[in-house]
């Protein structure tokens, strides 16, 4: 499948939910080139960044924002089967997306936006939230955490995995959706992971995004997860 957009640099992409103040210039001093999920034009737009593609079913976008985004630049995708998120991240080619305004505020919101990490595992996204950041973990995985970091990691899907640098280590476990969860874990120093298949969440404390951000632009092909069929 073509993408709408392509680029060679991280891409932000901005939606419609809440953003801090210092939310876009700390996702965008990371990920220069600035996408919109639709309604996130008019956040992007109000602050004065330029977008280079705004893309979503428009339902939120007037005449009078959309005059101000060149036509070529805008990407109507009419279809209501996926969220806009969704419709961005699998249309912009990209490293690694960092995911502005998809945390925080409504509850169902957020929860399509981790969704959609999932469902698009092939495209490494990092969301960017008030006081976390959450990514969908890779095969395998290093981050320089520090002692007393808390770590999250919520499984998507039954998974399992290996682990060093947390106190209370996963190995061993069958983590799954209603069944066994490993949140408020607890870094005691760097961490290493390894998932023995996608649908793992990991949540770590918000200054990681750099980290996260360069991990997921970086990971070599044998830990990185392939398209869903169809």
């Amino acid at each position: 499948m073509t993408s709408l957009f392509q680029s060679k640099r991280p891409v932000t992409i901005v939606g419609g939910g809440d953003v801090g103040p210092e939310d876009l210039n700390y996702a965008l001093s990371i990920a220069p080139t600035c996408v919109a999920a639709d309604g996130g034009s008019i956040v992007a737009l109000a602050a004065g960044i330029e977008l280079e593609a705004v893309i979503g079913d428009f339902d939120s976008l007037d005449a009078s924002v959309l005059a101000q985004v060149p036509v070529e630049r805008q990407h109507h995708i009419s279809e209501q089967n996926s969220t806009d998120f969704d419709k961005c991240l699998r249309n912009v080619d990209t490293p690694v997306v960092v995911g502005v305004g998809f945390l925080g505020g409504r509850v169902d919101p957020q929860m399509a936006a981790m969704h959609a990490l999932v469902v698009r595992a092939d495209r490494p996204c990092v969301l960017l939230g008030p006081h976390e950041v959450v990514f969908h973990c890779p095969a395998q995985m290093e981050l320089p955490t520090c002692g007393g970091d808390i770590v999250s990691l919520f499984p998507m899907s039954e998974v399992a995995g290996t682990s060093t640098g947390l106190e209370w280590p996963i190995d061993g476990l069958a983590l799954a959706p209603g069944q066994r969860v490993g949140t408020s874990n607890c870094a005691t120093g760097a961490i290493a992971l390894t998932m023995t298949g996608p649908g793992m969440l990991c949540i770590l404390p918000r200054r990681m995004l750099k980290d996260v951000t360069q991990l997921l632009a970086s990971l070599p092909d044998h830990v990185k997860w392939p398209a869903r069929a169809g």
